[in-house]
């Protein structure tokens, strides 16, 4: 028996996110599948973050113990002939067995996508929040500044009842934008649900003068959820990596 640690990249479009459901088709359901049939025996997964429907990744983490043969290596390249095009596993690997990718110290690093103009185009709708109303990028930076160390981030998550430390620790929060594009690049040792699509619907209301950078701490301090703005549309998320420290 070993454990087989592999990172995964996934367009999010067509899934209903990560986690099995008996409501749609997950990520998770799509590579334990291949991976049994593969390795010929029943395989159960453990990702390191359950992504929702519509969020992508270039570098989520999942693990799974296995009696197969096949060396760890050779599992990402036999697989990606298998699954289908909008999932590929970046790299396989032989880990400890007591290695959990969700219960490890982790530095997850999320961006997400704000196309800022007057008409959409198409071919960018799945991999970015159309917004056509003006932002003043300046002062969502400033505004994100705020956000950045150990916060409690009671206002800036959907209640989950079997959580209760809201605590976490943003190392970086940066805007930046090129042309029509409005990236945000938020890195931290872990988030809420929902949490950066929450800090983003917040950011737009600052950049569109609803809200101003002053208002954070206080939303901050309000711990409730009706304090910040909006919940960002999924499509415009990505998991970039999961660094383990």
């Amino acid at each position: 028996m070993k454990r087989v640690k592999i990172v995964v990249a996934y367009d999010g479009t067509n899934y209903c996110g990560w986690q099995v459901q008996p409501n749609g088709l997950s990520v998770q359901e799509v590579l334990e599948k291949h991976l049994s049939d593969l390795l010929c025996e029943e395989i159960r997964i453990t990702g390191a973050s359950r992504t929702d429907a519509g969020v992508h990744a270039l570098g989520n983490v999942a693990a799974f113990n296995t009696s197969a043969r096949m060396a760890a290596d050779r599992i990402s390249f036999a697989m990606n002939t298998r699954l289908p095009a909008d999932i590929r596993i970046q790299e396989s690997a032989e880990v400890p067995m007591e290695f959990h990718p969700r219960f490890a110290n982790t530095v997850k690093t999320y961006e997400y996508r704000i196309f800022n103009r007057k008409f959409p185009d198409p071919t960018k709708r799945l991999y970015s929040f159309f917004y056509h109303y003006p932002l003043d990028v300046e002062k969502m930076q400033r505004a994100a500044s705020y956000l950045v160390g150990e916060h409690d981030f009671k206002s800036f998550c959907t209640a989950k009842p079997e959580v209760t430390n809201t605590v976490r620790t943003v190392y970086s929060l940066d805007l930046k934008r090129e042309d029509d594009m409005i990236t945000l690049r938020i890195r931290g040792n872990g988030f809420l649900y929902n949490m950066v699509r929450i800090i983003t619907g917040t950011l737009i209301r600052v950049g569109g003068g609803f809200l101003e950078p002053e208002d954070i701490p206080k939303i901050l301090e309000a711990k409730d959820r009706g304090a910040a703005g909006e919940t960002a549309r999924p499509e415009g998320l990505t998991l970039v990596k999961i660094e383990y420290v």
